[in-house]
């Protein structure tokens, strides 16, 4: 990190697409302490009068690899439109990031930012671009960053093969209730704004609430009987689609099963076993995330069957195999590793993958993904009535569209449910029209998903 004496402020003057510097200046407020700023411009060039703005980092919240990585900055960057360059400023942790400390307890930020803001403001005219100088455009905008927050602790710090560098924490958040709410949280430090998994935690014991904090001597359990991560409802919603199938699959003995391509912290699986009685496969790349799992996020071997390997090579490598059983031809190299005789036909493929580049933002399913090739591999290990659902975030609209021609090239019929987050979409392909001979009210797997999901989303599948 270059100290503020090194750095050429004309290097400013023009914006350099996807350039990135950090270095510390004295803070006006406390001049015994350093200020980090860093700087970060837009790797599209947006228009000739470029846009500067500015962010103070919440307090105690500087070391968070949302504020304290080029990634981080990115994805805050993305995230704010218009802007051609964004500043970041706050403490400079000490000691570096890593070596911070573990907890976080929200505090009132607008005094410390109105403290800073005037004595920086020289900083932000320095740091903007030549061609906004000679515009006239001095002011900087000053962006909040608003989340739900409370407090938090890190249970652990880990490095994973694929996923590299990733964290496990324990967090309270606002609720729109009177009772507290607690999650547990994985995020990975190549997109930190992203939360991998999210779960509802509860103390092991029958404590008075308001003893209960996080990082205290409580100790905390995950609760797989509910999903909190916003568009895990609406997958699991797309069920109805096929309810009556399901319900055929119970009254004759037999599980349905799910294919999960990617796990996470397991709580769609978790959720697909225990709530909804499916036998759940399940692909994640990195051993590392599932060892995490197991030991935070409640993800148990009990007919959930986990295989480490990539997860467009398993799908190809299923459809594969199932042409050469019908071929007759089993040459016995059974990819899933599981019990012989095991029918590869799933009921459902659950897919929820995100794109490895942060450069590109935060896009879902990864662009290796959206091919016809792959698409026709998973519909050909789905059953006659089989469903294949997906969480989507598209970056623009030509993907969304894109990929929705892909999937009417596949599959018979194609719905949508969207989020309502101004993010996600879930898409549903099917294999087949089903129409269902019974009503909800003799079908048991439907009376159980209305119960488990709250209702939620049940009238918000769009036929596209």
């Amino acid at each position: 990190m270059p100290n503020s004496m090194a750095l050429d402020i004309k290097s400013f003057e023009t914006i350099i697409p996807s350039r990135f510097l950090s270095f510390t200046i004295p803070n006006p407020a406390l001049p015994t302490q350093l200020l980090r700023v860093a700087v970060l411009d837009n790797p599209i060039q947006l228009n000739e009068s470029p846009q500067v703005a500015a962010l103070f980092v919440p307090q105690n919240r500087e070391p968070d690899w949302i504020f304290s990585t080029e990634s981080g900055h990115l994805q805050l960057l993305l995230s704010s439109p218009g802007i051609s360059r964004l500043i970041l400023i706050g403490s400079n942790p000490i000691g570096g990031s890593d070596s911070s400390p573990l907890t976080y307890h929200k505090r009132d930020n607008a005094q410390y930012v109105k403290s800073l803001e005037n004595s920086v403001k020289p900083l932000f005219f320095a740091l903007s671009p030549k061609v906004s100088v000679q515009d006239g455009i001095f002011d900087v905008p000053i962006l909040d960053y608003e989340d739900n927050l409370i407090c938090s602790v890190v249970l652990e710090r880990c490095v994973g093969v694929f996923v590299c560098e990733m964290l496990v924490e324990d967090i309270e958040i606002e609720s729109d209730s009177e009772l507290r709410e607690f999650r547990r949280r994985l995020r990975f430090k190549r997109m930190p704004n992203l939360v991998q998994t999210e779960i509802r935690i509860v103390p092991q014991k029958v404590f008075e609430l308001d003893r209960v904090k996080i990082g205290g001597e409580v100790k905390f359990r995950p609760d797989t009987k509910v999903l909190v991560h916003s568009y895990l409802i609406p997958m699991v919603a797309s069920l109805s689609l096929i309810g009556s199938c399901i319900e055929d699959r119970f009254r004759k003995g037999l599980k349905p099963k799910a294919l999960c391509l990617g796990v996470g912290g397991g709580a769609l699986l978790s959720f697909l076993r225990t709530e909804l009685g499916f036998e759940v496969f399940g692909v994640e790349m990195d051993e590392e995330v599932l060892r995490v799992a197991r030991q935070y996020f409640g993800l148990e071997d009990c007919e959930i069957h986990v295989s480490v390997g990539d997860a467009i090579e398993y799908v190809e490598k299923l459809a594969g195999r199932d042409r050469v059983l019908v071929s007759g031809e089993d040459n016995g190299d059974f990819y899933l590793n599981h019990a012989n005789g095991f029918d590869t036909k799933f009921d459902v493929i659950m897919v929820d993958l995100d794109s490895c580049d942060a450069r590109n933002g935060v896009i879902a399913p990864p662009l290796e993904f959206v091919k016809k090739h792959i698409l026709s591999a998973a519909r050909s290990v789905l059953s006659d009535f089989g469903i294949f659902v997906m969480n989507v975030i598209p970056p623009t609209r030509l993907f969304y569209d894109t990929l929705i021609h892909e999937f009417q090239e596949i599959f018979h019929e194609l719905y949508e449910i969207d989020v309502g987050n101004g993010e996600n979409f879930v898409l549903i392909a099917k294999v087949s029209p089903v129409t269902s001979p019974l009503s909800e009210c003799e079908n048991s797997f439907l009376q159980k998903l209305r119960i488990a999901i709250l209702g939620r989303y049940l009238d918000s599948i769009r036929k596209i």
